[in-house]
This record gives C-alpha cells, structure tokens and sequence, in this order.
C-alpha cells in the first residue's frame, strides 16, 4: 500500500511540475516567438501620458502595442516609459499572456519636440534647407513640426543609434521588445533624393543599411528584439537584402485614411477611401500586391486603417483577415484606444448585421 501510495504520489508530482513547466513556457513567449501569434494590435503615439491612458491599455486585450516612448517628448521626460512598459508585460493580450510592446522611432524625420531638438536649430522651409543641414524639408502630407532628414549623416545616426542617450539606446534601456520605424520613406522623397543626388549617395542603399546598423545594434544588446518596418513597401526592389533586416512591415490606410493633424473625433480623422486600383499612384490593389510578397517572405503583416464609421471599420478588419494581415483600425491622432474594434466584442453590435456575421467568425477571441 505503502510503495503504490508512493508511486500516486510520485505521479501526481511529476505531472503538476510538467503541467507547471508548459504553463511557464506558454506564459513566457520569446518576442520573435510570439510575433507570429499577434491576432490584435494596437497603435498609440499620443496621450500616454494622460489620466488612466496607461490603464486603458493594460486592461485591453491587444497582444502587441506600438507606443510612443514618451519620455524622449522633451515636455515629459520624467514620464515612467520603463514603468509602463513592465505594466504592459504584466497583462495579456486575447492570443499572448504577455503584450508584446514596441516602441514607435521615427527614423527619417526630425520632430521639433523630441530631446535632440536644440533651441539653436533653424527648421527647414519647402525650398530651404535648415540648421543643422541634416534637416532638409517639411513633412509633405503637413504633419506640423515634423521634417525629413538625410538620415546617412553622421550626426543624424548619432542621434538615432550610436549616441549614449540616441532614441533607440532609450528604447532598449526602457525594456522595450522592438521598434516601428517610421518614415523610411525618406529614401523615396523628392527634397531627399536631391540632396543624396548631389552628394553622390544612392538614398535607397544607404537607407537599407541604414535599418541594417539598427538591427545590428539592437540585437547585439537584445537578441529576441523586433525590427517593424512602417511603409515604404517598394524599398526591396533591386535589394532581396532587405527582408532580412526586417521581421515585419505595417502598412497605414490601405482602405482608409485622414487629413494630418485631425484631432480625435473631428471630421477628417478618418473614413477617406483610398482608390481600390489606379496604376498610376497608391491603390489598395498597390499596396495588396507587395503585402502579399512580404508574407510569401515569411513576414508578419500589420496594416492601420483610419476610420470612424462602423461600416469602414468592419471592411477594414475583414479586408486585413481575409489576405492574412493582422488588421487595426482607429483614427488619424492615434491619441487614444478605439473603441468600435476587435477585441472587444461589444462595439461590434453596432456593425451592420452584414459585417458582423463574419466579424463573429473571424475575430471574436476565444474564451
């Protein structure tokens, strides 16, 4: 009795220890593990810093935010990004038991009220270079304080990377598990290629490396560290290299999008249809197409619709379920969570009968 007694006993141990190391290895996803499993994301690069603003997102259900590290806005350098993001990774998301949380960096463009910006430096014009001649132009869609740099300076590199106190060495102080790079596009803009064209530098290359020396960094320091590319879909063209420095691309409005600078809840913070297919400028078609290469290249594939009406809402995310992307949608201020969006589930009564039938069938997280 005795020695069976034992052996139950023995049983009974070894299988609470082995339920209890798969419940420790579920719980406790590497980031490029669990990327793959992201079924909901989030975007919120405003307002973080307001009342209750961190707890609405600790308490949503999205597996992986893309955040501004807020301390690097001069005006709230005391802000607790590294709190906040020992929070987040404290809560689960509808698909992970840990949020994934990227931090939003903005690699091609000065923005005036960041921690680099010296009160010494003259902004740029359309037509006119500023000081430090880094900054080469304004923002051509007219986000306000925000312009378009020669990224391959060294002195630009220093800010972004290399510096002791550079926005990406903040990043990974503050424990963040990637980076969204934004306006890679600067390699394709106009007042950019010219400049590059005078100095003898091919844009397109020295962007790619570019994204190269990041990776590099960060993973030197972070070795499970995200690198998501925001845009400029046509930079692999000529350069199968690329796919390699990158373990996502987002994509913005391949349905809908807003007029810059549209505070939250004010007309033209979203709902503006993007063309479904012109072959002489961005279509949805357009964007589909190289989408639909870079998930045949194995990459994970976020896309941001800007909309308010429930209607757009519900074709944006099955739009994004059916090719395959992992869909959000929200308005053009990212000031806030949304609130008629997977994965909460209410909001979706108020979508047509039309829409949420599917919606019910793809999005709604099990329980």
């Amino acid at each position: 009795m005795r020695r069976r007694t034992a052996i139950i006993i023995s049983i009974l141990i070894f299988s609470t220890s082995f339920v209890v190391v798969l419940y420790l290895q579920r719980q406790t996803p590497t980031a490029q593990e669990g990327i793959q499993d992201v079924e909901f994301w989030a975007y919120q690069i405003q307002g973080l810093e307001e009342d209750g603003a961190v707890e609405a997102l600790i308490e949503s259900k999205y597996d992986l935010l893309v955040l501004e590290p807020t301390r690097s806005d001069r005006d709230a350098t005391d802000f607790d990004t590294a709190g906040m993001v020992r929070r987040l990774h404290d809560s689960s998301g509808a698909n992970l038991d840990s949020k994934l949380v990227i931090a939003y960096v903005d690699i091609g463009q000065a923005e005036d009220w960041r921690w680099y910006w010296n009160g010494s430096w003259v902004a740029p014009t359309e037509s006119e270079r500023g000081t430090p001649e880094f900054l080469v132009s304004i923002d051509p869609d007219g986000w306000e304080g925000n312009y378009p740099v020669a990224f391959w300076y060294d002195e630009w590199k220093e800010i972004i990377l290399y510096g002791n106190n550079s926005s990406i060495q903040q990043v990974l102080d503050d424990g963040f598990d990637g980076i969204y790079m934004d306006w890679i596009e600067a390699y394709d803009y106009g007042p950019v290629v010219d400049v590059a064209t005078e100095e003898g530098i091919n844009a397109q290359q020295e962007m790619i490396d570019f994204i190269g020396e990041i990776r590099q960094y960060c993973r030197a320091r972070n070795a499970e560290f995200l690198i998501i590319a925001q845009n400029a879909l046509s930079i692999y063209e000529g350069h199968e290299e690329y796919f390699d420095r990158i373990d996502a691309v987002a994509q913005e409005h391949i349905l809908f999008d807003g007029i810059a600078d549209t505070p939250w809840g004010e007309q033209g913070s979203g709902d503006i249809r993007i063309p479904s297919n012109e072959s002489d400028g961005y279509s949805t078609e357009w964007y589909t197409e190289r989408l639909d290469l870079y998930l045949s290249r194995g990459k994970t594939v976020f896309v941001v619709d800007y909309a308010t009406s429930s209607e757009n809402v519900a074709e944006s995310y099955v739009y994004a379920k059916a090719h395959g992307y992992v869909g959000f949608v929200t308005q053009i201020a990212l000031s806030r969570l949304p609130t008629i969006t997977p994965p909460d589930y209410p909001a979706l009564r108020n979508i047509p009968l039309m829409y949420a039938l599917v919606a019910n069938r793809l999005f709604i997280p099990k329980a």
